[in-house]
């Protein structure tokens, strides 16, 4: 790819060649977070940047803030992979994807810095405005893909994010007892779970069997929005957050 004015108009510009076009002229109205899971930004910047990779993303924020842009927000990035929200497949033709430097839970979930986290606001706002982007199609990568992706992880502040008016949130019920659902148990309660799931976009099959899919489903909600015990075991906090969390949602008109 040959050098594009940036989007973003504080963002430096480096090209990567992994793209494509946008299936059907879609315009982006989802906005999906990662982490690179990666051991240095350097390391991660240039991946995403090599041909050999087939991996891109529109943008990348290192440790100190400072954001790259790889790809136009017209073009079609490689960040999703196999994926799903509300039963769509095709992630990448509508979403921008923001790559954020860190290694990840294989290096024990190191905290994101404070410089990188103001730079992540300032761009998502940015993104957001330009692109209409609903707060609650702004999501995780392991949101769309529970079973196979672990980022951006617990450790990621969505309810910051949330302040700033960035992503759908609501403050998560505290853990505590009461009945619960794990891996293993069938039945209407389960089933009614799995509805609520789906309801938000996971995507999950209603059957009312409490599969390993259904608790993959679960572990990403609570990295997002339950972060304080991510178990895939379905408690009285997961379910009610749920609830309150559909509850939120904005009704069409």
């Amino acid at each position: 790819m040959i050098a594009f004015d940036p989007d973003y108009k504080s963002a430096c510009v480096r090209p990567s060649p992994n793209h494509g076009e946008r299936k059907g002229g879609r315009a982006p109205d989802m906005l999906i977070l990662h982490y690179t899971g990666m051991p240095t930004a350097a390391a991660a910047l240039d991946w995403l940047c090599t041909g050999e990779s087939q991996v891109s993303s529109h943008y990348f924020v290192d440790e100190e803030g400072v954001v790259t842009q790889l790809l136009p927000e017209s073009a079609r990035g490689w960040h999703a992979g196999q994926s799903s929200w509300k039963g769509e497949t095709d992630i990448n033709s509508a979403s921008i994807g923001i790559e954020i430097a860190n290694p990840g839970h294989e290096a024990g979930s190191p905290p994101f810095e404070d410089a990188q986290i103001e730079a992540v606001i300032a761009l998502c706002r940015d993104i957001i405005e330009r692109n209409a982007i609903p707060a609650e199609r702004v999501l995780a990568h392991s949101d769309i893909a529970p079973l196979r992706k672990q980022d951006p992880g617990e450790r990621f502040p969505w309810g910051l994010l949330h302040k700033h008016g960035i992503g759908h949130w609501v403050e998560p019920l505290p853990v505590g007892g009461g009945r619960f659902f794990q891996e293993g148990d069938a039945g209407e309660p389960v089933e009614a779970l799995q509805t609520m799931l789906a309801l938000y976009g996971y995507d999950v099959q209603v059957d009312g069997a409490f599969s390993t899919a259904t608790a993959a489903a679960i572990r990403a909600f609570q990295r997002h929005f339950r972060p304080a015990r991510v178990d895939g075991i379905a408690d009285a906090s997961t379910i009610g957050t749920l609830h309150q969390l559909l509850s939120a949602l904005p009704t069409v008109a």
